[in-house]
């Protein structure tokens, strides 16, 4: 079906440019005058090809995108300005052309007579399962600016999170990596010239620096059969943990993490007491809220107990028992949902306990770096012992050799 570009005017005599796509010029007329627009002009569009559609992968849609995007609607909405005009706005000023090809998209597609929810819906590697519901309750209940600005605000907290568990780790990632060039350098260069040099004198290295020698030559003449064994192998966990069996051994190793499982736990509850209170309020029935955040909490583990969740509430029994039987949820947060229910303030309950555990990972995140740093020692003193007994033990013997036949 070919695409048109048009040009039209609206009564007051703003001009307005877009794409449609449709079986002639004059169905964007028929659509255009529907609309209120009068034509100005209506051309076809030539397919092209350019580099950026045979490389779309370098212009990957970050949740920094989705923030501005989702912030900027919201403001145009929130001043008054008409829907489609919003659009047309944001696909001129954003910078990502794949985000502005899918705003193109959903432009034409609430052109055509889509919902704004149903026109996102169909790029669900964009936006995702709460977004796309978040935005149709905004569309039911008139309030899309006020919803467009809380998934901005879900948005940043996650990506604030994840920007801070990234700083916690960038110091023992330097040096860890630092380490490994060092003992990669020793093994390639060092090492191998005692065992040339204690060759020559019949003389039985000291087991640091076989050990060494071992590893040099173990990667020089297999190496390749080693990177293909852990290409192999990261290629073989992928995806095994993509399936149903993988991913529940996977979700639920990662809670049992030392230091990182508990940081991941608090985490994803935070995510499902802010998501949670943010559909409730938003006016989502209670069955539809539980099944959206169950999507949310990106665990299987977890997931599996929201879906308990909503079954309990789904009998009528209420969301507290089945969180108590869990045994993941704490006395107090216990005690803030039951009073939500009893009060009829479970959003705003939901609310607190997102920020009672938001303190808590914001407390394990800042002593993060502590929290690894006895690790990191045992692991440096290690290697760095090692290392030195592999080069200053064969000098020592070179000098007892040397004495011994002086």
């Amino acid at each position: 079906m070919p695409t048109f570009r048009y040009k039209a005017r609206d009564k007051y005599g703003s001009l307005f440019v877009g794409t449609f796509e449709t079986n002639g010029a004059e169905a964007v007329a028929g659509h255009l005058d529907s609309l209120g627009y009068i034509p100005v002009s209506i051309e076809e569009e030539r397919p092209s090809i350019s580099l950026s559609d045979l490389l779309p992968r370098f212009d990957a849609i970050t949740s920094e995108d989705l923030i501005i995007f989702s912030r900027q609607l919201a403001t145009l909405i929130g001043a008054g300005i008409p829907f489609m005009a919003s659009f047309n706005a944001l696909e001129e000023q954003t910078e990502n052309p794949t985000l502005r090809r899918v705003i193109n998209q959903v432009r034409r597609d609430v052109e055509g007579g889509s919902t704004f929810a149903e026109a996102l819906g169909k790029h669900p590697n964009v936006f995702s399962n709460l977004y796309v519901s978040m935005v149709k309750a905004g569309e039911t209940g008139g309030v899309l600016d006020e919803m467009l600005n809380r998934l901005a605000l879900l948005a940043e907290h996650d990506a604030e999170t994840r920007a801070r568990i990234k700083a916690a780790t960038r110091y023992p990632k330097i040096v860890v990596a630092a380490l490994v060039v060092a003992v990669g350098v020793l093994v390639t260069f060092v090492i191998p010239r005692f065992a040339a040099l204690y060759a020559g004198l019949k003389v039985e290295l000291p087991l640091p620096t076989r050990i060494l020698i071992g590893v040099h030559y173990v990667v020089q003449h297999y190496g390749l059969f080693i990177l293909g064994g852990i290409v192999g192998a990261v290629f073989g966990f992928r995806k095994y943990i993509n399936t149903a069996s993988g991913r529940l051994w996977w979700d639920g190793l990662k809670l049992k993490m030392p230091i990182f499982g508990p940081i991941i736990m608090k985490a994803a509850l935070s995510r499902f007491a802010r998501v949670f209170g943010t559909l409730h309020r938003s006016g989502l029935p209670i069955l539809q809220t539980l099944e959206i955040v169950s999507e949310t909490v990106n665990n299987v583990v977890l997931a599996r107990i929201i879906d308990n969740i909503r079954d309990s509430a789904r009998q009528g029994r209420g969301i507290v028992q089945p969180m108590r039987v869990s045994k993941v949820f704490p006395p107090i947060i216990l005690q803030m949902v039951a009073v939500g229910e009893e009060s009829g303030k479970t959003e705003e309950m939901m609310m607190k306990v997102s920020e009672y555990y938001d303190r808590d990972v914001d407390y394990a995140i800042k002593n993060l770096s502590s929290s690894l740093e006895p690790l990191l020692l045992v692991l440096i003193s290690g290697a760095v012992l090692l290392l030195a007994l592999a080069v200053f033990l064969p000098w020592w013997n070179l000098i007892d050799v040397a004495k011994g036949r002086g």
